[in-house]
């Protein structure tokens, strides 16, 4: 069956009846040179298990089958499950799970489906949902070498920016902080079936435990990073001091004993100064 036919597949969910739904952000890949590309440049291959975030009708599902030794594809829609059964059910390789992936015990999954394989993350994701997916796969501590996945263009500008730069969000340097970020191809709306209103990215991955080995709390890491940038506009001396109540002396402190100017935003910071600093005024902030 041709998974990126728009009549075939349009054929396919007419006779399950099936309707998309905007709650669940479901927009499906149809463009035939997306999904190869994202299962050769995703790792999928002999000693690879690949877990798959939604599988839509199955379009990359498929082109992952192919590659890799072992495929787990995680589906919240029930509507879909069918679908998929009919469209890529012959591949022995394949397991599909109608799960909400946020509720996913990832090591479980892994020491479950994927034992002896190096482990990675292919998936065409909901736009809706995108930053709570991503977070949930990096602070699980599975053993996961590589994320791949679809996601809005503006937000893999976001993804891809220079920690450090006015382009930068607390997204960019979260994501930074497990691993290292590149871009690899640009996929236009119309790639897609319904077309969504904005044009779309393939982003990916590779975790790095060097960053996050450096902190030893990492949720007063990411609190003071989350309060320094939901204020960015202040400098991070006014920033930190009014979200955390961090005494302004002590961030100053901080930043002189790293040779910043005090008048600098969190924005402006690379990730070896935000941990470096981020660290220093996390101990103060104990000592209060």
């Amino acid at each position: 069956m041709n998974l990126t036919n728009m009549q075939t597949v349009r054929t396919l969910l007419e006779q399950h009846g099936f309707h998309f739904s905007k709650k669940l952000g479901q927009n499906f890949l149809i463009n035939p040179s997306v999904c190869p590309r994202i299962a050769e440049m995703g790792f999928a291959a002999p000693g690879y298990g690949v877990l798959e975030i939604g599988t839509g009708v199955g379009t990359l599902t498929q082109e992952l089958a192919k590659r890799a030794e072992k495929v787990v594809a995680v589906e919240i829609d029930q509507r879909l499950i069918p679908i998929v059964k009919e469209t890529v059910g012959d591949y022995s390789n394949l397991t599909v799970l109608n799960q909400d992936i946020l509720k996913c015990d990832f090591n479980q999954l892994i020491q479950t489906y994927f034992s002896g394989l190096n482990v990675v993350v292919c998936a065409n994701l909901p736009y809706y949902i995108t930053a709570p997916i991503l977070m949930y796969l990096l602070e699980s501590n599975a053993p996961i070498q590589a994320i791949t996945v679809m996601v809005q263009r503006e937000v893999a500008d976001k993804l891809t920016a220079a920690v450090g730069t006015r382009e930068a969000s607390a997204l960019t340097v979260a994501v930074q902080y497990y691993g290292a970020v590149k871009r690899l191809f640009s996929v236009s709306r119309g790639s897609f079936l319904p077309a969504p209103n904005v044009d779309s990215a393939v982003i990916q991955i590779q975790l790095d435990p060097s960053n996050s080995e450096k902190v030893f709390d990492h949720e007063k890491f990411f609190s003071i990073v989350k309060s320094g940038f939901s204020q960015r506009r202040k400098t991070m001396v006014n920033a930190l001091s009014s979200g955390l109540f961090i005494p302004k002396e002590q961030i100053i402190q901080c930043l002189e004993s790293l040779n910043i100017q005090s008048s600098v935003r969190i924005e402006q910071l690379t990730m070896e100064q935000l941990i470096a600093c981020l660290l220093y005024t996390s101990d103060a902030a104990d000592e209060l």
